[in-house]
């Protein structure tokens, strides 16, 4: 009968427990023998060989009361009065074993008396002729080579027997070396999931090659707003589907939300292979091989090559998806730009009279004054958070935390942003947010460009810093909103 989840989880969990508590307890012998100790007679056993990303090895003829390898090869030769015990590494036994032999993650190679059991999980165990196991032999999701003259005492048992050799091949072969594809044995559907996923992004290039064309213009012209697009998407979806789930009936929403990510994100993909494609395909001029469809194929090689290094593939298993949902989600809200700047006037209506300066025009706000703008407007906001506790006791007995805070504010300059394209501080100081389209601010702009506030601030400032270096005096959430700050002259409107 096949085991459950929960069986295989408690056994996986059983075994890490017992190899920890043996590698503790036989550091704390080592540490005792080193404080106190008489001399070891001869016939005693040796310390515990006890070893973290390197091989474990007691030789023939010595004691140990316990051999155990973390990250590496155990083999024990001599006698061992407690147990041999690998985990992410194989085991080689053919002295006597007081108690028993644990693998995980590892093959077991057992020639010798183990006086209590053997127990290999996620790997394969082979029994030599000279084998007497006086106990249980369990291997889980492994197979199991028996001598014919090896002895076995108790029960054994095979679960889930060798439908598990693809998983212990891609954990040890691409996992544990940072990798998503390797070359190996059991590890063909890996191979062929990869292809799978390459033939469907060729079908999707073929099918929506006039949506791939404008990523791939984006992302060639704009690399550092995909990027940045890319930033703001990945720390802002966990916080809106939070946000989505906890208003209850936003649920199916936090999911559609979710699904719309995740399709933009296999988009993104198809939009990369196709950069990386072209790097190819433009070699050989105009003509057929410069459709989209071959340079994803040109791509996808070269990623899946990629794919097998170590460290490296796994990078840019993730950037590839990353920067491609960055370039999407730029050129649908750069797009939707274009189309509302488009629209032109009815041909019945009378020519509108152009302004004589636009409030783009005006002197951009230096960094000092923006700063100073921002002070007094978390001033203010303190003020109305402590005159609000005291008239309502009941509703602020708590304090708010750094994150509500900026909710908050940002919620605040959001608002007054729409409403009157400045904050309380902007009027003191004399500021104004416009649109460099010379458009009003919109709820879409003054959300992005209040969101945005918490990507420039979460690499230490440097998105507000960022001011002083730009020559348009623009911050990273007024690039991403496509805003700037002005300063209004004496005597202007500012509301």
């Amino acid at each position: 009968m096949m085991p459950s989840i929960r069986s295989l989880s408690v056994g996986v969990a059983v075994a890490f427990f017992f190899t920890l508590t043996l590698a503790v307890l036989a550091q704390e012998k080592r540490a005792a023998s080193l404080v106190a100790a008489p001399p070891v007679p001869e016939s005693s056993s040796g310390e515990a060989v006890v070893t973290v990303f390197s091989d474990a090895l007691l030789e023939k003829d010595k004691k140990a009361e316990a051999v155990v390898a973390l990250f590496g090869k155990a083999t024990a030769d001599g006698e061992v009065d407690d147990a041999v015990v690998s985990v992410f590494g194989d085991n080689r036994v053919t002295g006597p074993v007081g108690a028993a032999v644990v693998a995980v993650f590892g093959n077991s190679y057992v020639n010798s008396t183990v006086k209590k059991g053997v127990v290999v999980v996620f790997g394969d165990l082979e029994l030599g002729p000279d084998a007497r196991i006086d106990g249980e032999v369990v291997c889980i999701a492994g197979s199991i080579k028996r001598d014919p003259t090896a002895v076995i005492t108790g029960e054994l048992r095979n679960i889930v027997s060798t439908q598990g050799a693809w998983l212990r091949a891609w954990w040890r072969e691409c996992f544990l070396k940072a990798r998503p594809l390797a070359i190996g044995p059991n590890l063909g559907w890996a191979w062929a999931l990869a292809w799978s996923c390459l033939i469907f992004y060729v079908v999707a290039a073929l099918l929506f090659r006039t949506g791939v064309e404008p990523c791939l213009t984006t992302l060639e012209t704009q690399p550092g707003f995909s990027v940045l697009a890319a930033l703001l998407a990945t720390l802002l979806t966990p916080v809106l589907i939070v946000l989505l789930v906890l208003t209850g009936g936003g649920l199916i929403a936090a999911v559609f939300v979710g699904a719309g990510v995740l399709c933009a994100t296999l988009f993104g993909k198809v939009v990369i292979l196709a950069w990386l494609g072209r790097r190819i395909t433009r070699v050989f001029g105009d003509g057929p091989i410069k459709h989209v469809a071959l340079a994803v194929i040109f791509g996808g090689v070269m990623v899946l090559a990629l794919y097998t290094v170590p460290v490296l593939g796994l990078l840019v298993f993730n950037l590839t998806g990353l920067i491609g949902l960055g370039a999407v989600v730029f050129t649908i809200v750069s797009g939707r730009k274009r189309e509302k700047g488009a629209t032109p006037p009815p041909a019945s209506a009378p020519p509108r009279p152009q302004a004589t300066i636009s409030a783009a025009a005006l002197p951009r706000a230096g960094f000092w004054i923006r700063m100073g703008g921002l002070l007094l407007d978390v001033v203010v906001m303190a003020m109305i958070a402590g005159l609000t506790s005291s008239v309502f006791p009941r509703f602020m007995h708590r304090d708010l935390g750094l994150v509500s805070w900026l909710l908050v504010l940002a919620i605040y300059g959001a608002a007054m942003w729409k409403t009157k394209g400045t904050t309380i501080g902007g009027i003191i100081c004399g500021l104004k947010v416009v649109r460099l389209d010379g458009r009003e601010i919109d709820w879409p702009t003054a959300a992005v460009r209040a969101l945005s506030c918490f990507l420039s601030l979460m690499v230490g400032g440097l998105g507000f810093i960022w001011v002083i270096f730009d020559a348009d005096r623009q911050s990273w959430h007024d690039k991403i909103a496509g805003t700037t700050v002005v300063r209004v002259p004496k005597g202007g409107s500012l509301l």
